[in-house]
């Protein structure tokens, strides 16, 4: 039997480098692994003279972003071409994190036959509701909607794009964003994360017509791996986005697991993430 290939989507303000301690991990236990860089990201990504020190938070918040304008379609189309590759030399499995689910579920919408495994890992799945609607309901009330706080340097609206500062020293800023999503970490670990995100992400997350769709998606066969201290994405709205998806098809219910961290903590200690993975394959 020809081993799968894992394709590894990324959330926001992230790029493939958050998945090399996984890879790794994946290649130790006899994986391959093609950590995926959506448009706007990784090396494409816009960092401006502004963003280095000392930085120039007037040029900051006005610098034009190589991101501005790139949709989820956009990231569709590009993550599709990944999986027609991958596709090409034996199965798939498509493993997404936070923000790249709605990637990988709009990608599964349109081309369900390149997609052997979709896995979720605290990832954004929808199927009642858009994205960004969800951080109004209940599952999501313990969700700091200012964690970012000071560090957001540019109007989106504007820029068209959200840009973050994530080389702020501002410690109130710094102690929110680290207990929304590694408060399990060290600050040097914390710290260390920051400098491989880059400051600006697309504001499109789709609409109705990117949600799971039963006739496609709901085709493929699905895990999701719950993060049990995510402040980010709760455990309580990732279980909603299982309850969901499983109402949607019935038939094809997600193989569900559970780690122990919070949002990041699986990206840097990753060997109960990679166990989980590579149990997926047996």
């Amino acid at each position: 039997m020809q081993q799968p290939t894992f394709i590894l989507v990324h959330g926001a303000f992230a790029n493939s480098f958050s998945f090399a301690p996984l890879q790794a991990e994946l290649g130790l236990l006899g994986h391959r692994s093609v950590a995926v860089d959506l448009p706007g990201h990784g090396f494409g990504a816009a960092y401006t003279r502004a963003y280095q020190a000392p930085q120039d938070p007037a040029g900051l918040a006005t610098a034009p972003s190589s991101i501005t304008g790139v949709t989820l379609a956009d990231n569709a189309a590009y993550l599709i071409g990944i999986l027609e590759r991958a596709k090409a030399n034996g199965p798939v499995i498509l493993v997404s994190h936070s923000r790249g689910g709605a990637t990988a579920t709009a990608a599964a919408n349109a081309r369900p036959e390149l997609i052997d495994r979709i896995v979720y890992v605290s990832s954004w799945c929808p199927v009642d509701l858009d994205v960004n609607d969800y951080y109004a309901e209940p599952e999501m009330a313990t969700v700091d909607p200012g964690a970012f706080g000071p560090a957001v340097a540019a109007n989106p609206a504007e820029l068209g794009a959200l840009r973050v500062n994530f080389r702020t020293a501002d410690p109130a800023t710094l102690e929110a964003m680290k207990a929304a999503f590694l408060a399990d970490g060290t600050d040097e670990q914390f710290l260390n994360f920051l400098n491989t995100f880059q400051p600006d992400e697309n504001l499109d997350v789709g609409t109705s017509d990117d949600r799971a769709q039963a006739k496609t998606w709901g085709t493929i066969p699905k895990t999701y791996v719950r993060l049990a201290d995510d402040a980010s994405i709760p455990p309580a709205a990732q279980d909603r986005l299982i309850r969901e998806g499983n109402a949607l098809t019935p038939d094809n219910p997600y193989d569900v697991h559970t780690i122990a961290g919070s949002h990041l903590k699986w990206l840097i200690d990753p060997t109960e993430a990679a166990k989980v993975l590579a149990g997926l394959v047996a």
